[in-house]
């Protein structure tokens, strides 16, 4: 598919054009742009482009759509029907078009201004003979009808055979039409602007992956796997909130103390009769029960002895402080003897409800547990999260194969610099995203090593809960490091590559963090070492991304 702008136009009630569009939004290759309803102003002429594309090593077309009955004769072009019809010149209105533009490009000294150009008109509704055609109008200049299935193809035929220009339209030029064409397709508000509304379809995705818990409906234990960006959250959240509504008093747990937030203050806004009876961490259900605390750095405390504290604490509760159901997300996170300590906690051990969501790729904890449930898994494949760009990277380095449903999207950004420079490069990457107008609360800065001088100072200032609840009021930029982000999101992520301590467990590391974004990725850190964690794959898609230098 195409890079689109806007990726979803409003075409009000011209169905032709949004034929036309999602036509050739199919048909173009990968590389190419269609852009809609550019408007052209070069001094005291004011031109519009109904669609225009631009053809990395072809050329630019500019297309000229008419809906409805469409013909021609001896007074020239009608559009309408027999009793109420109007003259029009097509033709001529796309021909000013395209030469406005042309002009635009050579006053700005833009190399597109000597590329191939050519123009066409569209008419999706009206079919034309294959021998028609006008003193200023070939045939190959026309679409019609029928030839709307294989529209990219006359595109690039009436570029090549009738274009403009001394020489196809390069990468760079491409890029400089862009920026030329840029302030006039909307400012930067405009592009956040449609950014957002990319958010909002997505989040509609996302609800319509409901669907699978109707499936699944009369099973008292099942697991939902999926790569991420799935919408497992949104779907364990509903189990529980489900379960919870129909009477039963659920848990819904987690491991990572951002996502056990998240889960409590969603939770926190459902109505007292939907919420869990427990919703947080593993590890905060023995200590509510009255184990004793540990210490951060006592790993045998967290892994082995407080889950067996549970188990043993869970048998000295009344059945009313018991689950009929447990919830858990993130389920790869969870060690074998977890597992058995958690079953101890249903009312009923061997057939209580126990409902697990997961994705195997991001196990990046030094820890293997097998989900205690049998059956084989519901898979989801389908990526409704993120933007196509963030999404086929991510992919690329994940062992599950996803199907992205998101929009073309701005290509990541690419930063390379070594690994000890990568946080720096990060830095100058928020200054500079926040001076193209995203909002601080747009954005997070995550790294895969040590942790960033800003996450420590706050955490140290203000507490654990504090530092998440700042997260989720949005109001300013997120230091956090890949391992405590799993499950959350950000429309704008800048991921600082800045090393792995764990070699076995980088490209899961890596594949965490490059699939945080929803609306743009940035990666600061050495391209090499992404490439060789990675695999051919992942070295495929960077190519795809965009080359950056932020000042700073």
């Amino acid at each position: 598919m195409a890079i689109l702008w806007p990726t979803e136009p409003d075409f009000g009630r011209n169905t032709a054009e949004e034929v036309l569009w999602r036509a050739l939004a199919e048909q173009l290759p990968e590389d190419a742009t269609l852009l809609h309803s550019v408007n052209l102003l070069e001094e005291s002429t004011e031109r519009e482009i109904d669609l225009l594309v631009l053809w990395p090593g072809v050329g630019i077309a500019a297309i000229e759509v008419k809906g409805g009955t469409v013909w021609h004769n001896e007074q020239g072009w009608h559009q309408g029907s027999a009793t109420d019809s109007h003259r029009m010149n097509p033709v001529r209105q796309v021909q000013d078009a395209r030469h406005v533009l042309q002009e635009k490009l050579r006053r700005r000294g833009v190399g597109a201004g000597q590329a191939r150009t050519a123009h066409l008109v569209a008419f999706p509704h009206t079919r034309f003979a294959q021998d028609f055609e006008t003193s200023d109008c070939p045939r190959s200049m026309i679409i019609d009808r029928d030839d709307v299935a294989g529209v990219a193809a006359g595109v690039h035929r009436a570029i090549v055979t009738h274009g403009q220009g001394v020489r196809g339209l390069d990468e760079v030029d491409a890029r400089d039409l862009y920026d030329v064409l840029a302030g006039q397709l909307g400012t930067q508000v405009d592009v956040l602007g449609d950014a957002r509304a990319e958010l909002d379809r997505l989040d509609l995705l996302t609800q319509e992956q409901v669907g699978i818990l109707r499936v699944v409906a009369g099973h008292q234990r099942f697991q939902v796997v999926g790569g991420a960006g799935c919408g497992k959250t949104w779907l364990a959240l509903e189990q529980a909130r489900r379960r919870a509504r129909a009477g039963e008093r659920v848990a819904l747990l987690c491991y990572s103390r951002g996502l056990g937030r998240y889960l409590q203050r969603v939770t926190n806004t459902w109505p007292r009769g939907q919420r869990p009876a427990y919703v947080g961490l593993f590890h905060d259900l023995p200590l509510g029960w009255g184990a004793e605390t540990g210490t951060d750095d006592d790993a045998d405390y967290w892994e082995r002895r407080l889950p067996l504290e549970l188990a043993d604490l869970a048998t000295r509760q009344p059945p009313s402080e018991l689950f009929d159901s447990v919830v858990v997300d993130e389920a790869q996170d969870f060690g074998d003897l977890w597992w058995t300590s958690l079953l101890r906690c249903l009312k009923d051990p061997a057939r209580g409800g126990l409902f697990l969501f997961g994705d195997a790729g991001q196990r990046v904890f030094a820890r293997d547990g097998a989900s205690p449930i049998d059956l084989p898994p519901f898979e989801l494949d389908e990526n409704v999260r993120s933007t196509k760009p963030i999404a086929q990277l991510s992919g690329s380095v994940s062992e599950r194969r996803i199907t992205p449903r998101g929009g073309a999207g701005a290509p990541v950004r690419l930063i390379d610099v070594p690994a000890e420079d990568a946080v720096e490069a990060a830095d100058d990457a928020v200054e500079a995203l926040l001076e193209e107008g995203w909002d601080p609360g747009d954005v997070a800065l995550l790294t895969t090593r040590t942790r960033h001088p800003e996450q420590v100072n706050r955490i140290a200032a203000v507490g654990h809960d504090a530092y998440w609840d700042d997260f989720f009021d949005g109001t300013d930029v997120f230091y956090g490091h890949v391992l405590n982000f799993k499950g959350l999101e950000r429309p704008v992520v800048v991921l600082a590559a800045n090393g792995f301590r764990d070699s076995e467990r980088a490209r899961s590391m890596l594949y965490t963090g490059l699939s945080r974004a929803r609306s743009l990725l940035v990666v600061a850190g050495p391209r090499a070492e992404i490439e060789r964690i990675g695999g051919e794959a992942a070295r495929r898609r960077l190519g795809d991304a965009e080359a950056w230098a932020p000042p700073g």
